[in-house]
Protein backbone atom coordinates (compact mmCIF):
# COMPACT_ATOMS: atom_id res chain seq x y z
CA UNK A 1 0.00 0.00 0.00
CA UNK A 2 2.85 2.40 0.78
CA UNK A 3 4.23 2.13 -2.75
CA UNK A 4 0.80 2.71 -4.27
CA UNK A 5 0.14 5.76 -2.11
CA UNK A 6 3.55 7.20 -3.01
CA UNK A 7 2.77 6.64 -6.69
CA UNK A 8 -0.57 8.44 -6.32
CA UNK A 9 1.18 11.38 -4.66
CA UNK A 10 3.77 11.53 -7.43
CA UNK A 11 0.96 11.42 -10.00
CA UNK A 12 -0.66 14.44 -8.36
CA UNK A 13 -3.80 12.63 -7.26
CA UNK A 14 -5.17 14.57 -4.24
CA UNK A 15 -7.86 12.09 -3.20
CA UNK A 16 -5.77 9.70 -1.09
CA UNK A 17 -3.68 9.82 2.08
CA UNK A 18 0.06 10.38 1.79
CA UNK A 19 2.32 7.57 2.99
CA UNK A 20 5.15 8.05 5.50
CA UNK A 21 6.61 4.59 5.95
CA UNK A 22 6.38 2.53 9.13
CA UNK A 23 6.81 3.14 12.85
CA UNK A 24 9.10 1.10 15.10
CA UNK A 25 6.36 -1.50 15.61
CA UNK A 26 5.86 -2.02 11.89
CA UNK A 27 2.60 -0.06 11.68
CA UNK A 28 2.03 1.97 8.54
CA UNK A 29 2.03 5.74 8.89
CA UNK A 30 -0.32 7.66 6.60
CA UNK A 31 -1.78 11.15 6.69
CA UNK A 32 -5.11 11.83 8.32
CA UNK A 33 -7.46 13.14 5.64
CA UNK A 34 -9.68 15.79 7.19
CA UNK A 35 -13.41 15.43 6.67
CA UNK A 36 -16.28 13.12 7.50
CA UNK A 37 -16.38 9.38 6.86
CA UNK A 38 -20.05 8.38 7.16
CA UNK A 39 -21.25 5.38 9.11
CA UNK A 40 -24.57 3.65 9.59
CA UNK A 41 -27.20 4.94 9.41
CA UNK A 42 -25.84 6.79 6.38
CA UNK A 43 -26.61 10.50 6.11
CA UNK A 44 -28.87 11.55 3.25
CA UNK A 45 -26.08 13.28 1.33
CA UNK A 46 -24.47 9.88 0.65
CA UNK A 47 -27.38 8.98 -1.63
CA UNK A 48 -27.65 12.23 -3.58
CA UNK A 49 -27.18 12.38 -7.35
CA UNK A 50 -24.39 14.89 -6.78
CA UNK A 51 -22.52 12.38 -4.62
CA UNK A 52 -22.99 9.67 -7.24
CA UNK A 53 -21.52 11.86 -9.98
CA UNK A 54 -18.66 13.15 -7.83
CA UNK A 55 -17.75 9.65 -6.66
CA UNK A 56 -17.64 8.37 -10.23
CA UNK A 57 -15.32 11.21 -11.21
CA UNK A 58 -13.15 10.65 -8.14
CA UNK A 59 -12.84 6.95 -8.99
CA UNK A 60 -11.98 7.75 -12.63
CA UNK A 61 -9.26 10.15 -11.48
CA UNK A 62 -7.89 7.50 -9.11
CA UNK A 63 -7.83 4.87 -11.86
CA UNK A 64 -6.06 7.21 -14.26
CA UNK A 65 -3.48 8.02 -11.57
CA UNK A 66 -2.62 4.33 -11.18
CA UNK A 67 -1.47 4.12 -14.79
CA UNK A 68 2.15 3.05 -14.96
CA UNK A 69 2.22 1.71 -11.41
CA UNK A 70 4.09 -1.57 -11.36
CA UNK A 71 4.23 -3.71 -8.24
CA UNK A 72 4.33 -7.44 -7.76
CA UNK A 73 2.34 -7.40 -4.55
CA UNK A 74 1.60 -9.27 -2.42
CA UNK A 75 -2.02 -8.14 -2.69
CA UNK A 76 -4.84 -8.68 -0.22
CA UNK A 77 -6.95 -9.94 -3.11
CA UNK A 78 -5.50 -11.72 -6.13
CA UNK A 79 -4.83 -9.71 -9.28
CA UNK A 80 -7.43 -10.07 -12.01
CA UNK A 81 -7.01 -9.87 -15.75
CA UNK A 82 -7.00 -7.67 -17.65
CA UNK A 83 -5.00 -5.59 -15.17
CA UNK A 84 -6.03 -2.22 -16.58
CA UNK A 85 -5.73 -0.28 -13.32
CA UNK A 86 -5.03 -0.83 -9.65
CA UNK A 87 -8.48 -1.38 -8.20
CA UNK A 88 -9.13 0.19 -4.82
CA UNK A 89 -11.13 -2.91 -3.97
CA UNK A 90 -13.63 -1.40 -1.51
CA UNK A 91 -15.05 1.86 -2.86
CA UNK A 92 -17.97 2.50 -0.53
CA UNK A 93 -19.34 5.38 1.56
CA UNK A 94 -17.54 4.08 4.66
CA UNK A 95 -14.20 4.40 2.81
CA UNK A 96 -14.89 7.85 1.37
CA UNK A 97 -14.03 11.18 2.98
CA UNK A 98 -16.68 13.88 2.55
CA UNK A 99 -16.43 17.61 3.13
CA UNK A 100 -19.65 19.61 3.21
CA UNK A 101 -21.41 16.55 1.83
CA UNK A 102 -19.02 16.25 -1.15
CA UNK A 103 -16.71 13.23 -1.66
CA UNK A 104 -13.09 14.34 -1.80
CA UNK A 105 -10.92 11.32 -1.04
CA UNK A 106 -10.74 7.55 -0.76
CA UNK A 107 -9.19 5.80 2.23
CA UNK A 108 -8.38 2.22 3.28
CA UNK A 109 -6.32 0.95 0.36
CA UNK A 110 -5.55 -2.38 2.02
CA UNK A 111 -7.72 -4.26 -0.50
CA UNK A 112 -6.07 -2.68 -3.57
CA UNK A 113 -5.12 -5.06 -6.38
CA UNK A 114 -4.57 -4.96 -10.15
CA UNK A 115 -7.66 -5.62 -12.23
CA UNK A 116 -10.09 -4.34 -14.86
CA UNK A 117 -11.66 -0.99 -14.09
CA UNK A 118 -15.16 -2.47 -14.38
CA UNK A 119 -14.38 -4.75 -11.41
CA UNK A 120 -13.82 -1.70 -9.20
CA UNK A 121 -16.76 0.19 -10.71
CA UNK A 122 -19.07 -2.76 -10.05
CA UNK A 123 -18.50 -2.57 -6.30
CA UNK A 124 -18.75 1.22 -6.24
CA UNK A 125 -22.08 1.03 -8.09
CA UNK A 126 -23.27 -1.71 -5.75
CA UNK A 127 -22.51 0.47 -2.74
CA UNK A 128 -23.40 3.95 -3.99
CA UNK A 129 -26.49 3.40 -6.16
CA UNK A 130 -27.03 1.19 -4.07
CA UNK A 131 -28.05 -2.11 -5.69
CA UNK A 132 -29.21 -4.01 -2.63
CA UNK A 133 -32.25 -6.23 -2.77
CA UNK A 134 -35.27 -6.21 -0.45
CA UNK A 135 -33.27 -7.67 2.46
CA UNK A 136 -30.64 -4.91 2.35
CA UNK A 137 -31.24 -1.96 4.69
CA UNK A 138 -29.46 0.33 2.21
CA UNK A 139 -31.98 -0.44 -0.53
CA UNK A 140 -33.40 2.66 -2.19
CA UNK A 141 -35.73 3.26 -5.11
CA UNK A 142 -37.42 1.09 -7.67
CA UNK A 143 -35.55 -1.04 -10.18
CA UNK A 144 -36.07 1.70 -12.78
CA UNK A 145 -34.71 4.35 -10.42
CA UNK A 146 -31.71 2.18 -9.61
CA UNK A 147 -31.08 1.68 -13.33
CA UNK A 148 -31.13 5.45 -13.83
CA UNK A 149 -28.53 5.86 -11.07
CA UNK A 150 -26.30 3.16 -12.55
CA UNK A 151 -26.38 5.04 -15.87
CA UNK A 152 -25.65 8.34 -14.11
CA UNK A 153 -22.56 6.83 -12.46
CA UNK A 154 -21.34 5.30 -15.73
CA UNK A 155 -21.88 8.55 -17.62
CA UNK A 156 -19.96 10.54 -15.01
CA UNK A 157 -17.12 8.00 -15.05
CA UNK A 158 -17.06 7.83 -18.84
CA UNK A 159 -17.35 4.06 -18.93
CA UNK A 160 -17.08 2.61 -22.46
CA UNK A 161 -19.99 0.73 -23.99
CA UNK A 162 -18.25 -2.65 -23.85
CA UNK A 163 -17.77 -2.34 -20.09
CA UNK A 164 -21.34 -1.13 -19.61
CA UNK A 165 -22.66 -4.22 -21.36
CA UNK A 166 -20.98 -6.50 -18.83
CA UNK A 167 -21.50 -4.35 -15.73
CA UNK A 168 -24.64 -6.07 -14.30
CA UNK A 169 -22.95 -9.47 -14.56
CA UNK A 170 -19.80 -8.12 -12.92
CA UNK A 171 -21.82 -6.60 -10.05
CA UNK A 172 -23.35 -10.02 -9.44
CA UNK A 173 -19.94 -11.71 -9.62
CA UNK A 174 -18.45 -9.09 -7.29
CA UNK A 175 -21.15 -9.64 -4.66
CA UNK A 176 -20.76 -13.42 -4.84
CA UNK A 177 -16.98 -13.05 -4.54
CA UNK A 178 -17.49 -11.11 -1.31
CA UNK A 179 -19.68 -13.89 0.06
CA UNK A 180 -17.03 -16.47 -0.84
CA UNK A 181 -14.31 -14.33 0.74
CA UNK A 182 -16.20 -14.12 4.02
CA UNK A 183 -16.90 -17.85 4.14
CA UNK A 184 -13.36 -18.77 3.15
CA UNK A 185 -11.66 -16.49 5.65
CA UNK A 186 -14.06 -17.58 8.40
CA UNK A 187 -13.30 -21.24 7.66
CA UNK A 188 -9.59 -20.42 7.88
CA UNK A 189 -10.09 -19.16 11.43
CA UNK A 190 -10.20 -15.40 10.91
CA UNK A 191 -12.22 -14.12 13.88
CA UNK A 192 -13.37 -10.92 12.17
CA UNK A 193 -14.72 -12.79 9.16
CA UNK A 194 -16.27 -15.41 11.40
CA UNK A 195 -18.19 -12.57 13.04
CA UNK A 196 -19.24 -11.23 9.64
CA UNK A 197 -20.46 -14.71 8.70
CA UNK A 198 -22.42 -15.06 11.93
CA UNK A 199 -24.01 -11.66 11.34
CA UNK A 200 -25.30 -12.83 7.96
CA UNK A 201 -23.10 -10.69 5.70
CA UNK A 202 -22.30 -13.53 3.30
CA UNK A 203 -25.96 -14.43 2.96
CA UNK A 204 -26.79 -10.78 2.28
CA UNK A 205 -24.20 -10.58 -0.50
CA UNK A 206 -25.68 -13.72 -2.06
CA UNK A 207 -29.18 -12.26 -1.77
CA UNK A 208 -28.06 -9.02 -3.44
CA UNK A 209 -26.29 -10.97 -6.19
CA UNK A 210 -29.52 -12.86 -6.90
CA UNK A 211 -31.41 -9.54 -6.99
CA UNK A 212 -28.99 -8.06 -9.53
CA UNK A 213 -29.23 -11.21 -11.66
CA UNK A 214 -33.03 -11.06 -11.56
CA UNK A 215 -33.06 -7.47 -12.82
CA UNK A 216 -29.92 -7.57 -14.98
CA UNK A 217 -31.87 -6.94 -18.18
CA UNK A 218 -33.44 -3.78 -16.76
CA UNK A 219 -30.07 -2.50 -15.55
CA UNK A 220 -28.41 -3.30 -18.89
CA UNK A 221 -31.22 -1.67 -20.88
CA UNK A 222 -30.78 1.52 -18.88
CA UNK A 223 -27.13 1.69 -19.84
Amino acid sequence: MQALLRHLADAGFPGAPRAHGFDDDGHEIVDFVAGDVPGYPMPDYVWSSETLVATARLLRAYHEATAGFAADGPWYQPAREPAEVVCHGDVAPYNTVFRAGHPVALIDFDTAHPGPRVWDIAYAVYRFVPLGGPANHDRRGTVAEQADRVRLFCDAYGLPAADRAQLPAVVEERARAMAELIRGRAAAGDAAFARHLAEGHADLYDSDAAYVREHAAAFAEGL
